[in-house]
């Protein structure tokens, strides 16, 4: 996460009413506020998060207000001042009363009340009255209070002090009365704003309290912490891309069997939002930070040089300054790059003879990677734009992302019948160098442009069916007994698996397909459709009417959930916050992958009985 503010990044902006604005800011535009008013973007940008900024008054020419850093002193001053009085005071307590009550009885304080300017120090006001109007509480009316609000001067605190002035009961309401009572007018009339980074938790408070929970699933902050912890989601080692040397490859394929190297699989419904929180704790959610060469070069999810190239510009070479290598064409017919220059001067070189990368080569990471499962032609994943991420088109404006390289999708139907695919049965044929040069340049793009596409349909498919994934995530409204079906037999061994529903109910039966009854019952009786498989067939065994799913595959079957309550601490009114939102409570369900055991399973080892030891007593005496 960066500590400043960049160009076109998503920010929050909290209000003093409490409500969030959350936008993109964009470069030499304005930023309106409505009642508060506007602002340039510049203003904001390379500026550190968590500033608070007062919208000063509007100069003459000027059609936009400037801002000011509001400093601590300044935001806390009733704190601190409240500090100090009650220290000053010799621990004399005010009388308590509630808000409902009748003013007129409540006992006098003794306390000068008086507003003070927070930069000077000056007293502006102060009152003292001994008798007061029963009748009138606020002698302003409405219309100066609106005549007010248009002049607008001070951002603001000119009306709250008059406000408060005008109070003719101001002296007889107590410390957390008028506390109330000027944070309720400053709310409404103060013109500042908090400038907040737009994390994770952020964007899910935003869209459940201001926006639709039902495209989150009412899922809330704990409840997306649970899945992240139950599943282990964690940054899964350095990258190994797949266009490394073919030795290499093969000298590490063995390794790779019996070590996964953090590749989580998810089934995401939430429009991206828990692809984002899994991302966050891998380490490849945010951008990579302009200006920080380091990042880019020595950062463990930097792409190798040619692979930006080539993400940014197909048609490249890799280096804009050196002459074009020489070109040679594959078995493929693909033309590759020769490392040995030409000789001849490069402006002499034949336009048709621009250099260009093979498009089988797929810059997808081999490790710390999420591979999502979507139902749809294509992947919902909208919450990851607020993150700089495109998911519409990962290769051209994001190519400097992580996630451009370490998020891989597929749809259902590619995952259980890639045949029946069309992007990935129809594999595009090679077509001779010399064909190539003789079409024209648009053909020549939509060539490249199927085959590269071709290409990254097939390695996401082909490894995705391979297995061997460290986790699985799910967050969807299909039938959790449908998804573990297919996505169970991907999993190594040992693997967490954590499941999210709005209700309890789907989970349930979910967890009756892996309680301890139904796995004894399997051992102890096998249905007939799965007597004489292998522990291959049954780990894709369909399931029967008895035995929707293989109880063997998964151990320690449990559903659980959490709640955050926010409670208001008072002397004698203590309490849980009335104003809470409902919506659904929201359940995590959590369990183990297991290898199933072959064969009859023994115990060895040196067994001592009670009856040995008795008999050894009975020798030493």
């Amino acid at each position: 996460m960066h500590s400043l503010v960049q160009p076109h990044a998503w920010v929050a902006l909290k209000l003093p009413s409490g409500n969030m604005r959350v936008l993109q800011v964009t470069p030499n535009t304005t930023i309106s506020l409505g009642k508060y008013g506007s602002f340039p973007t510049n203003l904001i940008i390379h500026r550190p998060y968590h500033f608070t900024y007062e919208l000063q008054d509007k100069k003459p020419g000027e059609d936009f207000n400037r801002l000011r850093i509001v400093p601590a002193s300044e935001l806390y001053s009733d704190i601190l001042s409240s500090d100090t009085s009650s220290s000053s005071l010799g621990g004399v307590d005010s009388p308590i009363t509630n808000d409902s009550e009748d003013v007129e009885n409540a006992l006098p304080t003794g306390i000068e009340y008086s507003l003070v300017d927070p930069e000077s120090g000056a007293v502006v006001a102060r009152t003292d009255r001994a008798e007061l109007d029963a009748s009138a509480r606020q002698t302003l009316s409405m219309e100066e209070i609106e005549a007010l609000k248009k002049d607008g001067t001070d951002a603001g605190k000119d009306l709250i002090a008059k406000l408060m002035l005008s109070h003719t009961a101001i002296d007889q309401k107590t410390q957390y009365s008028l506390a109330k009572y000027k944070l309720l007018k400053t709310k409404k009339y103060i013109r500042r704003f908090c400038v907040l980074p737009l994390d994770v938790p952020m964007l899910s408070h935003w869209q459940l309290e201001e926006k639709d929970p039902t495209k989150i699933m009412d899922m809330r902050e704990e409840m997306i912490a649970l899945l992240g912890c139950w599943a282990n989601v964690h940054f899964g080692g350095e990258d190994r891309c797949e266009n490394e040397d073919a030795e290499t490859l093969e000298n590490q394929e063995q390794k790779e069997l019996d070590f996964t190297h953090g590749r989580w699989l998810v089934v995401d419904d939430t429009g991206g939002l828990l692809v984002a929180a899994m991302a966050e704790r891998m380490g490849i959610l945010y951008p990579f930070e302009k200006g920080r060469a380091d990042d880019r070069e020595e950062g463990p999810t930097s792409l190798p040089t040619h692979q930006k190239e080539f993400a940014s510009n197909p048609d490249a070479p890799a280096n804009p300054s050196d002459p074009p290598p020489a070109k040679a064409a594959d078995e493929n017919g693909d033309i590759r790059m020769d490392p040995t220059p030409l000789s001849q001067d490069p402006r002499k070189a034949p336009h048709d003879s621009k250099p260009r990368w093979n498009d089988l080569q797929v810059p997808f990471a081999r490790s710390n990677t999420l591979t999502v499962v979507h139902p749809n032609a294509q992947p919902n994943l909208s919450f990851l734009r607020h993150f700089g991420f495109d998911a519409t088109n990962p290769l051209q404006p994001t190519a400097g992302h992580p996630l451009a390289t370490h998020l891989l999708t597929l749809s259902w139907l590619q995952l259980v019948d890639p045949e029946a695919d069309s992007t990935y049965a129809a594999a595009v044929p090679n077509v001779a160098p010399e064909t190539l040069r003789a079409w024209k340049a648009n053909r020549r793009g939509t060539y490249h442009r199927k085959r590269r596409r071709w290409a990254r349909v097939q390695h996401v498919v082909d490894s995705t069916r391979a297995g061997g994934f460290s986790g699985l995530v799910v967050a969807s409204t299909m039938d959790p007994i449908s998804v573990l079906r297919h996505a169970v037999p991907l999993l190594a061994g040992g693997a967490p698996i954590a499941v999210y529903s709005p209700s309890i109910e789907p989970l349930t039966a979910l967890t009756d397909c892996y309680s301890i009854a139904r796995r004894a019952a399997w051992v102890a009786s096998p249905p007939a459709e799965a007597l004489g498989k292998t522990a291959e067939e049954l780990e894709h065994w369909a399931g029967s009417e008895a035995f929707p799913l293989n109880p063997t595959l998964v151990l320690g079957a449990a559903v659980q959930t959490s709640r955050a309550r926010k409670w208001q601490v008072l002397p004698g009114r203590t309490h849980p916050l009335m104003t809470s939102r409902g919506g659904a409570e929201g359940y995590v369900f959590t369990a183990w992958r297991v290898k199933p055991a072959e064969g009859k399973v023994e115990a060895r080892g040196k067994g001592r009985t009670r009856k040995r030891k008795v008999d050894e007593c009975d020798a030493e005496a």
